[in-house]
């Protein structure tokens, strides 16, 4: 419409007025020079005079630029509420606590409207709508705007009008379906086709209804309540195809379990329904267990859907499964490689707190104190590692496991600003010849807020072990009962101590050879200071979010290379070290669950192993070029991750340096595992709490994490290393390479240039980055 007045008024300059009739109609404006492509939608622009809009999430808390959220209107223009509706008033108006101590010119308090709608900050700090909060649907395990799709299709030039609603067929499960109006023939395929562009696949309509108008509401508005129930005049995207044989349904259910979705179909792609290199995993190890064949992780990525599986199963050799039994009584057991690793480190160190691993959540709601403690006896009981003590005995680390642990819960009244100190105190170093190796603590701040912070030490407990101990928390706190468990952490040590001693993985151990052979890089990045002689662990971090419009390139780009994300951002942090460094024979390290075998699923223990990922980003070739190495290698280093890091180290004779890592000094770290949002339990509900950390084991970690609609990298950097400014100029132009693949995913890696990093001192940061130290 913009382009159009301008045809016909040259000189005019059209703009855009939004607002609400609660805030007095007209509160934001957004002068239209130019909609851009990737908008949607014309902007709703910025706040005029004495008009504040806010960007909050469910708490009520501002959000950064870029995260979708509610949009609240605040400002002398507010309305008081609903004449004669306190209840609808209540809901909607709420206290405007970002205004401070400014005086309201009729000396009320500063009131703020939530409008229900959903929107964002774009980079020029104006605001975008999203759509309506409540037309927020999950479909698929994936959250979905539905205005999104409908502003995609109203694109179309032979589209008139469009709806998309979510609809459930007989058995529950919700589907999309949209309504078009259109003047001219568009057949199913075409909108598929057009949409498939623009929209991950899981946003795609399954059913497309054609109507000749969409009916309103009396004032003019779409009546989502009377569209029509889907029939007659329906086309479908893929239809749902249920399993044909017993071997299908076992690997429907097995994939059902894993992905945590109500309904697989045998055509559905592992990926598309919100798999990832750690589940791929888990899902080998379930089809061996449940079917005596052991499938090739590279087979999960090459041939991703249930029927693709099942043929491979049809024609492979059977394997018997092989469970983990439980090792004999005995007064102490030997340790596994990682927690030898971490046992001399303990030694080395002076028990520091380097590997601890400490988290909080928020609590609201009433507390019970008695209940709280009988949850965490229970659990102390449940798992032996827990119980677990280490001491070295004829000239060996062991562990001993015992039958109880004295152990209490700290508990704590304080007020908000002491909450920093509290945290900061409550980590400190364990003694591993004392259990439990665990220690809680929960500061009231109220009668119905509270945190909860917990600290382990990693040598018993890793990420997964940090999820089965939240989720089983609750599950006690809410009064169920859990399946015993058949095995402990001990006896998979014994197991892979045997497996180690009878060269079970002696074909892995001569792959990782093979990828060190001959000399082996050492990265070395431009520091702001000298290196210590001695590592310090000394360490902060930074955090920077991406929005949907980049994840979902970023998902269209691994989809279309059969990749996943962790191998995309591994590829862009890799070409990223190497601009930096001027190499290109580059080693990350990057952790891996280490839970190959299913029946190791729900214990808590230090099970992680860590890949030395070598790859090679030669500016010569282009980026999809070198994600096919990175899938390439990735691959490979999964199929052999049972080969422990600890016994690569040791192989290769690595000279050891006391200020660095031994083989890399920079992870990469993807969490998909446990909850990132609200826990709610019977009478209390949990969130997670963010938990200042001063350490970092590595000189730099890019971790990784996705909640909904929303990407974080944090960057955990070294501060005898790196100074502040560096770090944001790091994490610009990682940003910078993102943005560069998702423009062209064929442009040669020489092409990519980052001109940040030879700024001095200058922190040069692009206006589309929130940071957060």
């Amino acid at each position: 419409l913009p382009e159009r007045l301008k045809e016909y008024f040259p000189n005019a300059k059209p703009i855009s007025l939004g607002g609400a009739t609660e805030g007095t109609i007209w509160s934001i404006y957004y002068p239209i020079e130019k909609v851009a492509e990737y908008q949607s939608s014309v902007p709703y622009g910025r706040p005029m005079d004495n008009n504040y809009f806010y960007i909050l999430d469910d708490n009520m808390n501002i959000l950064p630029r870029g995260v979708a959220g509610e949009l609240c209107i605040g400002g002398v223009g507010v309305a008081r509420g609903y004449m004669n509706n306190e209840e609808k008033t209540k809901a909607a108006f709420v206290r405007d606590r970002f205004r401070g101590t400014e005086v309201h010119p009729k000396n009320q308090p500063w009131m703020m409207y939530k409008t229900g709608d959903l929107g964002r900050m774009l980079p020029n700090m104006t605001i975008e709508f999203l759509g309506r909060k409540d037309h927020q649907v999950k479909i698929r395990g994936y959250r979905v705007e539905l205005g999104e799709i409908e502003s995609q299709l109203q694109l179309h030039e032979l589209i008139k009008d469009a709806v998309v609603t979510d609809r459930a067929d007989a058995s529950g499960n919700k589907y999309l379906c949209a309504y078009i109006v259109s003047e001219h023939e568009i057949t199913v395929q075409e909108l598929r086709e057009y949409l498939s562009t623009k929209l991950p696949d899981y946003m795609i309509p399954t059913y497309f209804m054609y109507l000749d108008k969409l009916p309103l509401t009396s004032n003019g508005k779409i009546d989502r309540k009377n569209l029509p129930q889907p029939e007659g005049n329906i086309e479908s995207s893929t239809e749902y195809v249920a399993p044909r044989n017993e071997v299908e349904e076992k690997l429907a259910i097995i994939w059902q379990e894993i992905l945590e979705v109500e309904r697989v179909g045998i055509n559905d792609s592992f990926f598309e329904l919100g798999g990832h290199s750690l589940k791929a995993t888990t899902l080998t190890s379930k089809i061996h267990k449940e079917l005596n064949i052991e499938v090739p992780l590279k087979e999960i990525f090459s041939t991703p859907t249930v029927r693709e599986i099942a043929l491979y199963i049809e024609k492979a050799e059977k394997t018997s499964y092989s469970a983990i039994e439980a090792a004999p009584k005995k007064d102490y057991y030997p340790l596994s490689p990682a927690q030898k690793r971490l046992f001399l480190l303990y030694i080395k160190e002076d028990a520091t707190t380097s590997y601890n691993t400490p988290d909080a959540v928020s609590i609201s709601g009433s507390l019970d104190k008695n209940r709280f403690d009988k949850v965490f006896d229970k659990l102390i009981a449940r798992h032996e590692a827990l119980r677990t003590t280490f001491e070295i005995i004829e000239g060996e680390p062991v562990q001993i496991i015992h039958d109880k642990a004295d152990f209490s819960i700290d508990y704590v009244n304080a007020e908000e600003h002491e909450v920093p100190a509290l945290l900061g105190s409550f980590v400190r170093p364990f003694d591993l010849s004392h259990a439990p190796l665990l220690r809680v603590k929960v500061i009231s701040l109220s009668e119905d807020k509270h945190i909860l912070a917990y600290d382990m030490h990693h040598i018993i407990s890793d990420g997964l072990s940090m999820a089965v101990l939240i989720d089983e928390f609750r599950r006690l706190y809410n009064g169920e009962e859990l399946r015993p468990l058949r095995i402990q952490y001990k006896d998979f040590s014994e197991w892979q101590n045997s497996r180690i001693a009878d060269g079970t993985y002696g074909n892995q151990e001569k792959y990782w050879l093979d990828v060190f052979n001959g000399d082996i890089p050492v990265l070395n990045l431009p520091t702001d200071y000298t290196r210590p002689e001695i590592k310090s662990y000394e360490g902060d971090n930074l955090f920077i979010s991406i929005h949907k419009d980049r994840i979902d390139k970023l998902e269209a780009i691994a989809k279309q290379s059969g990749a996943t994300m962790y191998m995309v951002l591994l590829s862009a942090y890799n070409i990223l070290l190497s601009k930096y460094s001027g190499q290109e024979d580059v080693i990350v390290g990057s952790p891996i669950s280490g839970r190959s075998h299913a029946d190791l699923e729900g214990i808590i223990g230090m099970f992680v192993n860590t890949l030395a990922m070598r790859n090679r980003p030669e500016g010569g070739m282009t980026f999809n070029e070198f994600l096919d190495k990175v899938k390439e290698n990735s691959l490979k280093a999964y199929q052999n991750q049972d080969f422990q890091f600890e016994e690569l180290v040791d192989k290769l004779n690595i000279k050891k340096e006391f200020n660095r890592n031994p083989l890399f000094d920079v992870m990469f770290v993807v969490q998909n595992v446990g909850s990132s949002g609200e826990i709610k339990m019977s009478d209390i509900t949990m969130k997670p709490y963010e938990m200042q950390k001063n350490v970092s084991k590595f000189d730099l970690t890019l971790e990784v994490s996705e909640v909904e609609d929303n990407m974080t990298f944090k960057f955990e950097y070294c501060t005898k290393l790196f100074s502040n400014e560096t770090v944001e100029r790091i994490a610009n132009d990682y940003l910078k390479i993102i943005d560069y693949i998702i423009q062209d995913a064929n442009l040669k890696l020489n092409d990519m240039i980052l001109t940040s990093k030879y700024q001095e001192k200058e922190s040069v940061i692009s206006e589309d980055i929130d940071f957060n130290f």
